[in-house]
């Protein structure tokens, strides 16, 4: 077959082979061009691990059910339901106990540490003191009590006691961060319930990062809530009414009934609340005032004595709970509650989530998911974050507390079915919510301490509603979203971080404040200020090389020039790794020692300390390897 021409050969060369050209045209045809790249296949989607999952319903659908089967399916859902109800039920009375445990434990503490007013002069120490005792009581309306106490008693300034009321919101939002550890089992869901958590908590870090320097240079809060309280004519009003705690109060006053005036006692200088428990032990009791003959101390002339009213406190009704006999100290007391309550919270929690898999299936899911996750149509669907926010608020003036709110929808944004978009609004929404209490407590002080008590109640809503308008409002300033899903991607894949977080952000860095808040404002600045702004800079360049990598120097477009340890965390989850078959493979290695048969234990705890195989000798690669050992395959989750 002739070839064809170049395009570049000279004229005399084509006419010389034209009639070869002419013979050979029918063989000498361009190649066919191929449709093939016309055709472009797209790359397969990956999949987004924070797409809510579908719910599959693989049991028998109701219509090809006979009259039995319905029958039995309808009695089976009920009892379900009830079940629900009845850990729901178990999961709140545990809450409650865990408070009072805390309470037993730290409440004495709590209350010296809101006694010294040279601390609470400095806003940052503030803000801790109100962070650690919220955690000590695990109550934050039990410390904002504390402090409405104290303002009301004239101990404690209004303005002084508005750092401490920010810190009693970020020491409640703890609570839900450590129901989310408890779905730690499965990766995906694990990242979607501790996402749902932290989201509470960085719209609460955020706020105060923006808030209290505001509040330290300018005291808008104080003199916004001082202008509020004056434009109106206040009465004493009736008590906060106890919604929730007349189902709960059945249950755990079996168990412990506290004492809390003695907390409030110690924080206002009461020198006979220290001597005294705060396990109550009377539970009716009866004041009578009378006038008697009292002799004057250090009378050496005239009269010594005088009239005076004399109240008298008689006993008439014993509490009714276990520990009302008991001769345990308050700390043991409180300890043996603490793990009993952790163990009825972990249960219930563990049985809910099982419980709500069998349960929100097919129909039940779809109708569910869409209600919750479903916006207004346009052009109102941005009215759909506001009524999640409504929503947050009545439920959590209905139970009372937003940790118990917060920790009872976390188990459902694990399970898929609240996504994190709308988890964040009915959070938001709880921390609305939680100061309503707050505020009908305060209406329900006495004339004298009204105003003072209704100024830091009103405080704190005016708080979470700036709050709500720096990160909600605007859509793309919602960053306790990202940053959530962020946290939630990185302890998905490293669950060791999880409870780093925990530690650093709710108890090793306050205390470290705390500790330098005690030295002064010089000390708290030379070791705070070099952190902060170090952290500042890397926050910025990882935002400029996510999006305007070009603004960068070249130097610094990415990380690589630091070491492998200071841009991963890889490095450190062998680290974690290596010290958990450690640890496992010590405790293998002396159970085996007192096994008579020894031999092949001991070898198997040798190859613990191996990640890979291709570590054994060359001698033993022609020999069959053993499977791994559980402990290992435990240790490297």
């Amino acid at each position: 077959m002739a070839a064809c021409p170049e395009i570049g050969e000279s004229s005399l060369a084509h006419q010389t082979d034209k009639s070869n050209i002419q013979k050979d045209r029918s063989v000498c045809i361009g190649p066919a061009v191929s449709t093939a790249a016309l055709i472009q296949v797209e790359p397969e989607k990956e999949d987004d691990p924070w797409d809510l999952p579908e719910l599959h319903d693989t049991g028998v659908s109701w219509a090809d059910l006979d009259t039995q089967g319905k029958v039995l399916r309808v009695f089976r859902s009920v009892g379900k339901f009830i079940l629900l109800l009845g850990l729901l039920y178990m999961f709140v009375c545990s809450l409650d106990i865990l408070s009072s445990a805390f309470q037993l434990v730290g409440g004495k503490t709590a209350g010296d540490i809101f006694q010294d007013n040279e601390v609470l002069s400095n806003p940052l120490a503030g803000l801790v003191i109100g962070v650690l005792v919220t955690l000590l009581v695990q109550s934050s309306s039990t410390s904002s009590s504390i402090v409405v106490s104290m303002v009301s008693s004239g101990l404690l300034q209004v303005s002084m006691a508005v750092p401490i009321i920010m810190g009693t919101n970020i020491g409640t939002s703890v609570t839900n961060t450590l129901v989310a550890m408890t779905q730690a089992g499965e990766r995906d869901t694990f990242r979607r319930a501790f996402a749902g958590a932290t989201v509470h908590d960085f719209f609460n870090w955020l706020s105060v990062l923006v808030l209290l320097p505001l509040e330290a240079t300018t005291g808008y809060l104080y003199h916004l809530t001082e202008l509020i309280v004056r434009s109106f004519h206040l009465e004493s009003g009736e008590n906060a009414p106890a919604l929730l705690n007349v189902i709960t109060d059945p249950l755990t006053h079996a168990i412990i009934e506290l004492d809390e005036s003695v907390i409030t006692g110690i924080a206002t200088g009461d020198p006979e609340a220290k001597n005294k428990s705060l396990i109550k032990i009377w539970c009716r009791t009866s004041t009578n005032t009378s006038l008697q003959n009292v002799t004057l101390a250090n009378c050496t002339r005239g009269m010594c004595w005088e009239w005076r009213n004399v109240s008298e406190t008689l006993n008439i009704r014993k509490c009714g709970h276990i520990f009302v006999n008991t001769e345990l100290p308050d700390l043991a007391v409180g300890l043996i509650l603490l793990a009993m309550s952790l163990l009825v919270l972990c249960t219930c929690l563990v049985l809910i989530v099982k419980l709500l898999n069998s349960v929100l299936k097919g129909q039940v899911a779809k109708v569910i998911k869409t209600i919750i996750n479903t916006d207004f149509p346009f052009p109102f669907a941005w009215l759909t974050g506001y009524l999640a926010i409504i929503v947050g608020a009545v439920m959590t003036f209905i139970v009372q507390s937003s940790s118990v709110f917060t920790s009872a929808i976390t188990p459902l944004v694990g399970i898929g079915v609240i996504s994190i978009e709308r988890a964040y609004p009915l959070s938001v929404g709880s921390n609305i919510g939680t100061t309503s209490t707050a505020v009908l407590a305060a209406l329900a002080s006495p004339g004298d301490t009204l105003t003072n008590s209704l100024q830091i109640a009103l405080v704190h809503l005016f708080f979470n509603v700036s709050g709500i308008v720096l990160w909600y409002i605007v859509p793309f300033m919602r960053a306790p979203i990202w940053l959530a899903k962020s946290l939630g991607d990185v302890t998905a894949r490293h669950r060791w971080f999880a409870l780093i977080y925990i530690l650093v952000c709710f108890f090793l860095l306050p205390l470290l404040i705390f500790g330098l808040s005690l030295a002064g404002w010089a000390v708290l600045l030379a070791v705070l200020l070099p952190p902060a702004i170090l952290l500042l800079f890397v926050v910025s360049v990882n935002v400029l090389q996510g999006r305007w990598p070009h603004a960068l120097p070249s130097c610094l477009r990415t990380w690589d020039f630091l070491p492998i340890w200071a841009r991963s965390l890889e490095p450190w989850d062998r680290v974690v790794t290596v010290v958990t078959a450690c640890c496992c493979c010590c405790k293998c290695c002396e159970v085996a020692q007192g096994d008579e048969e020894a031999g092949p234990v001991n070898k198997g705890c040798e190859m613990e300390s191996h990640n890979n195989l291709a570590m054994a000798n060359d001698s033993e690669e022609k020999e069959k390897v053993p499977p791994p050992p559980v402990v290992l395959k435990m240790t490297v989750l």
